[in-house]
């Protein structure tokens, strides 16, 4: 097991999709935290402040356990963001965490 970023961007104007798919998507990272397997998750403010208001969200980042690359692409591609058309793109890649130690 090794920890993998996925990093999807949202498409523009995705903000009641996303708003509408948020609770099976956070079902699914609540599914990896009681794995054990989360490290961390959290959307990208599409402006500067903790509460983005209507301007939303530029994307998200998820750093997780996965057995294999292909793993991790599988679980991504299966989020209700993909889903629901919120993610323009998503992009996986294998991470190495170096600190905190």
């Amino acid at each position: 097991m090794m920890f993998y970023a996925i990093v999807g961007e949202d498409r523009p104007d995705s903000l009641a999709d996303r708003l509408a798919a948020r609770p099976a998507h956070i079902e699914r990272l609540k599914a990896l935290q009681d794995d054990g397997r989360l490290l961390l998750a959290g959307p990208f403010p599409a402006i500067d402040s903790p509460d983005p208001g209507p301007a939303g969200f530029s994307g998200s980042l998820i750093i997780a356990e996965f057995a294999s690359l292909e793993a991790a692409r599988t679980w991504a591609d299966a989020d209700p963001y993909v889903a629901s058309g919120v993610y323009a793109t998503v992009t996986v890649k294998p991470f190495k965490k170096a600190l905190p130690a």
